[in-house]
């Protein structure tokens, strides 16, 4: 069984993150980390690879500082990574991304491809389903259990005040959240092995995509500016009686703040 792993690098959840001058980007102190959901389907991935046997891909699109991601997945027992690293791919939206991972995705035949629900940075969980698409293959969302057997998956949801299972044929996107198990600590072994691999990068042209179609030209969305959330006003204590109190405050809302 041949399975790929989309992982994306995000920042740490302690990394300082502000708009940036021009205000139509971020800047982000140097730290970053694994998005936890790619863990998720990483730690299937190998569970799958341990039952049935084949091997496991990693994918991820970002800077040469992505690597860290990938080396992670190959210490934790993935067998061949990838880099999607060029700068037309840099800047675009979850279209242009899907579309290279899906090419990257189908540089070799795949049984089963598994990915994070969504990403903590962005949070639009908008890439595999759209992965799904541009392969014309079929998509589970949100899995929390996954069994494979005879070209089909059996898989478990949830779904408002109970679960979900559905018969998806192979090959099939999936995207994971927690509760479909408990990613592994990578082993010593793994993490020297992860240290001494070459990763291979791979650019547009190698896609068959151009970088028109890559990056920010190619996207369907476009960010015209950040801004700050608007900060809260003071909170202001009123004395007195509950009854006085309610109807002081109900003063403040339509005299003040103009609530009517």
């Amino acid at each position: 069984m041949n399975i790929v792993v989309l992982a994306k690098q995000i920042p740490d959840a302690e990394a300082h993150i502000d708009i940036g001058s021009d205000g139509k980007g971020l800047s982000i102190e140097q730290k970053f980390t694994a998005n936890v959901f790619d863990e998720f389907a990483l730690e299937e991935a190998l569970r799958l690879k341990e039952k049935h046997g084949g091997k496991v891909r990693v994918i991820t699109l970002g800077t040469g500082k992505a690597t860290e991601v990938l080396r992670t997945g190959i210490a934790m027992g993935a067998d061949e990574a990838l880099l999607l690293e060029d700068g037309a791919f840099l800047d675009g939206d979850g279209y242009t991304t899907a579309l290279a991972l899906s090419r990257a995705a189908s540089l070799e035949p795949f049984d089963v491809i598994l990915c994070g629900r969504q990403a903590i940075d962005d949070d639009r969980g908008e890439v595999g389903p759209m992965v799904a698409q541009f392969l014309g293959i079929p998509h589970g969302g949100g899995i929390t259990k996954l069994d494979v057997a005879d070209g089909k998956a059996v898989i478990e949801c949830p779904v408002e005040g109970g679960k979900e299972t559905i018969e998806v044929n192979l090959p099939a996107v999936f995207t994971a959240q927690k509760g479909l198990n408990e990613p592994r600590v990578p082993p010593i072994m793994g993490v020297m092995k992860a240290m001494k691999a070459t990763i291979p990068r791979v650019t547009p042209a190698d896609l068959g995509i151009s970088p028109e179609e890559a990056g920010a030209a190619g996207s369907k969305v476009k960010i015209g500016r950040y801004f700050h959330p608007k900060k809260r006003a003071a909170v202001q204590m009123i004395p007195g009686e509950p009854g006085e109190a309610a109807v002081e405050a109900v003063k403040i809302l339509m005299d003040v703040e103009r609530i009517l």
